[in-house]
């Protein structure tokens, strides 16, 4: 057994039912409160709270039945009441972890101190000040133990630490000399009474204006530039850091007692001091911290609430680049040092590992402060399409499997409580890159994190939720689960309604089309299943080529997907520009063409993504952007329409007089299909309105807005509503940014045939040691940029490198045959290259790259 208080013993028995619920040192020290306010009562003549002595209602009890009685309230989780209101308590705090307990456990360590004033045994909280004063005394001791001791009592007291190095407080340090402990007393009772005076809602209203004050209703009252300085002396001194790294393992479980049990933060929102002081440590990603303090604090800042956390994000988004970066470091240190601390298998998760996992929660929070403290654009939104949901049950939720296919994108909490989403950012302070973790996606286990993102969410930890953590390697093979169980789910549920009606099933998306009219046939079957059953475009895609051989298996549909870009993206067409320049398609605003055409390159998009396919689709970001719910700005003319970019930018540099020099009005002009101009007005008359230096910024946003939105708003409507057909129930949204579904999409432009040489495997009686693979090698290192595109369209059925690069292409060349004049062959669906083992290397040069050069079409010898 183990003493608590004076007299209170827990049995080993009844100790184990308090192990389990928490650590030894928590259980003790609550146990201890539940004690103190049998005992002594909570100092209000006025308490109602019937497990108090200061209640007029309760009966005393001798401290054997106190004890007792503490037990049973612990199990119970009773009420607490506030502390009693001492000197050295400021009741302007209450519910928080200064208790007696603690304060017991620091009078025990200090009983091998010399009772003495220069011990400084009545310093309970910090201001620069005192520190520095109690520095300098030690300084001319030349010995810091007095300085270690008021450091670990301090930083290991979450009463104590609240109350340090208030905004209130001067920072002057003159005549530090001359200060004594008696000094220090003195300058923190003085202070002690103004807080005592004031309140702290009051102390926190006189708080001087900073650049740090977050804006918010319950502005930040510590003073960070003082706390700055302060670790920049501690951190200078070696026998203060083991102190540091010792009081932040004793702070820890007690504020997360604090956090779990009492709601702190609710009662005292200047609870969040402890973190913000904590943090300012710019040692905490060292080994001395990562071992047991950090994995500690990480798990303790991750109780906070949700409303504490974007205090948190806000305040930090304040900081300057450096100080972001250090704490983004910080946590991705810790997260890296204990993944690779241990080994992670199917049965042991990553995903388990509560430290990873508070730390990655934690470094949600430096996420948001990136992006609020970068560029943003919260303003400009495309309206989402309506979605309205019928009453009536779905089979997927008679099924009992209505978690699985929950419509509408997920929220994140903190995002939602920051009003700031990251398609909002146009740049933000770290690069999202920078976010990644690459050794913890090297573990995750992406079947069994997509089980808790979509069903266990609200009792497993998915890394999905912090989608910026992962790579898009990683994001894609999510998507892919998603999309396969949809496809399988597809399948069910046709083979049950065929079974009710009497039907032979059609478990894929099947479409019959002729190479000659691909995209009349394309586009009529696609709009018939988009009208009678939009869900169809959920199943498995299977394209059959008219009067052609072939199963597809993946390889038909790639070219099926192919030849419609080709067709649609003809010019001759018209429904899309071309720039020679940026090598980018536009929506062509005065294009011909009916909507549905437009939905059908949507769907394609779609479907490409859908059915994991990669497009030769040569669109500028914004496209992206509007299609993730973002209109197109100004900035975005960068891209898609840089000589318009340049001229606008221009105008708003110009220096001198803009409406005599330049001669601009509100209305603009540009050329339809068939170059006649046509004239516009982005105002009201907008020819009678002149551009002047004054209005020049209002002229260009409405010219940017005219032509990304309100000139292609018919085509672009069209063009996202099949898109969204394939997508809309997916969790694209959520988990990619725009420029990451562009790679979805399009795929890789970096082509890295090293890369593909190391993964290419071998069959037939090929080895990557025989003759005509070395010679084939050498050949397809030799080819220009062209040829290499050519060769990877006519073994893969597409250009580019898929989501990772060429090395995750599992490419197979196959031996077909001794030397012949027979060209070589592929099987697109399985990437896989039939190659004649030729006599020479210029006879395999020649052979191959007349296949690839000519070759369109399957079956094709």
């Amino acid at each position: 057994p183990f003493s608590v208080g004076r007299s209170l013993k827990i049995s080993p028995h009844s100790f184990l039912f308090l192990s389990s619920c928490m650590n030894r040192a928590t259980a003790k020290h609550l146990i201890e409160r539940y004690f103190q306010q049998l005992t002594e009562g909570c100092g209000n003549g006025n308490c109602t709270n019937e497990f108090c002595a200061s209640s007029c209602d309760f009966r005393p009890l001798d401290n054997n039945a106190a004890a007792a009685k503490a037990l049973e309230l612990f199990k119970i989780n009773a009420k607490l009441c506030p502390q009693p209101s001492k000197k050295e308590v400021d009741t302007s705090h209450p519910g928080s972890s200064a208790d007696k307990s603690t304060q017991l456990d620091l009078k025990m360590s200090d009983m091998d101190l010399n009772s003495t004033k220069e011990d400084f045994s009545d310093v309970h909280f910090l201001t620069e000040n005192a520190l520095c004063m109690i520095l300098s005394f030690c300084e001319e001791e030349g010995d810091y133990s007095a300085l270690i001791r008021v450091i670990a009592r301090v930083f290991s007291n979450a009463e104590a630490l609240v109350k340090s190095f208030r905004k209130d407080e001067p920072n002057g340090t003159d005549n530090l000399d001359s200060f004594t402990p008696t000094d220090v007393k003195k300058h923190e009772k003085k202070r002690e009474q103004s807080m005592e005076n004031m309140g702290a809602s009051s102390a926190a209203t006189a708080a001087a204006e900073s650049p740090h004050d977050t804006g918010d209703l319950c502005p930040v009252t510590v003073d960070i530039d003082a706390v700055r300085r302060v670790y920049d002396k501690l951190l200078s001194i070696n026998q203060v850091e083991a102190a540091l790294v010792n009081a932040l393992i004793y702070l820890t479980p007690n504020i997360e007692l604090d956090l779990d049990y009492l709601d702190v933060y609710e009662t005292n929102p200047d609870y969040l001091n402890i973190f913000i002081i904590v943090m300012e440590n710019h040692n905490l990603h060292s080994p001395e911290y990562l071992e047991v303090a950090m994995p500690q604090f990480c798990k303790a800042m991750s109780k906070l609430p949700v409303t504490a956390l974007a205090r948190l994000s806000k305040l930090w988004s304040s900081y300057d680049r450096h100080h972001i970066r250090r704490m983004m470091e910080t946590f991705q240190q810790l997260i890296t040092f204990t993944v690779v601390s241990n080994e992670y298998d199917a049965e042991n998760l990553v995903n388990d590992d509560e430290t990873v996992v508070a730390a990655t929660q934690c470094l949600k929070v430096v996420f948001y402060a990136s992006i609020l403290g970068g560029d943003m654009d919260v303003e400009h939104n495309e309206e989402d399409e309506d979605d309205s949901e019928s009453d009536e049950l779905t089979l997927h939720e008679l099924l009992g499997e209505e978690r699985l296919y929950k419509k509408g994108p997920r929220i994140d909490p903190l995002e939602k409580e920051l009003g700031v989403r990251p398609i909002d950012s146009i740049k933000p302070v770290i690069p999202f890159e920078d976010f990644v973790n690459e050794s913890l996606n090297d573990v995750v286990e992406m079947d069994k994190d997509f089980t808790f993102f979509k069903v266990n969410a609200e009792t497993k930890f998915s890394f999905q939720s912090c989608p910026f953590i992962l790579n898009v390697i990683t994001k894609n093979q999510g998507l892919y689960y998603d999309n396969r169980i949809r496809m399988y789910s597809e399948r069910r549920l046709t083979a049950l309604y065929s079974m009710v009606q009497g039907q032979q099933p059609n478990p894929y998306l099947k479409l019959k089309v002729r190479r000659d009219h691909i995209i009349d046939d394309a586009l009529v079957r696609l709009e018939m299943i988009s009208m009678e059953n939009p869900s169809d475009l959920k199943k498995q895609l299977f394209v059959e080529f008219e009067g052609e051989q072939g199963v597809d298996e993946g390889g038909v549909s790639k070219e099926f997907f192919q030849l419609v870009l080709e067709e649609i993206f003809n010019l001759d067409i018209g429904m899309f520009t071309y720039d020679n320049d940026t090598k980018l398609f536009w929506f062509n605003s005065s294009s011909l063409e009916t909507e549905a055409q437009y939905t059908l390159i949507g769907i394609v998009l779609g479907l490409a993504i859908y059915n994991n396919c990669i497009l030769d689709v040569h669109f500028p970001m914004v496209v992206y952007r509007k299609l993730m719910g973002k209109k197109g700005t100004f900035l975005d003319l960068s891209d898609s329409h840089p000589a318009l970019y340049q001229s606008l930018k221009r105008l708003l540099e110009y220096t001198g007089n803009v409406e005599e020099d330049m001669t601009l009005t509100f209305q603009i002009s540009h050329t339809d299909l068939f170059g006649n101009p046509i004239l516009y007005d982005l105002k009201e008359q907008g020819d009678q309105i002149p551009v002047t230096k004054e209005n020049r910024q209002e002229f260009v946003d409405l010219y940017a807005e005219y032509i990304l939105n309100n000139s292609v708003e018919r085509q672009f409507r069209a063009f996202k509503k099949g898109f969204l057909m394939v997508t809309n129930e997916s969790p694209l949204k959520y988990l990619f940014r725009p420029e990451e579904v562009e790679l979805l999409i399009c795929g890789s432009r970096k082509l890295d045939f090293e890369a593909l040489e190391k993964t290419t495997e071998y069959d037939g009686g090929y080895s990557k040691d025989s003759q005509i693979i070395k010679d084939f090698w050498e050949t397809i290192h030799s080819f220009g940029e062209e040829q290499k595109r050519l060769f990877l369209q006519f073994t893969t059925g597409t250009d580019r490198a898929p989501v990772g690069g060429l090395g995750k292409l599992k490419m197979i060349i196959a031996k077909n045959g001794s030397d012949t004049d027979r060209l070589p062959t592929s099987h697109t669906c399985f990437n896989a290259l039939l190659l004649p083992e030729y006599s020479s290397k210029e006879k395999l040069k020649e052979r191959l790259l007349k296949a690839i050069t000519y070759a369109k079409g399957f079956g094709m010898l």
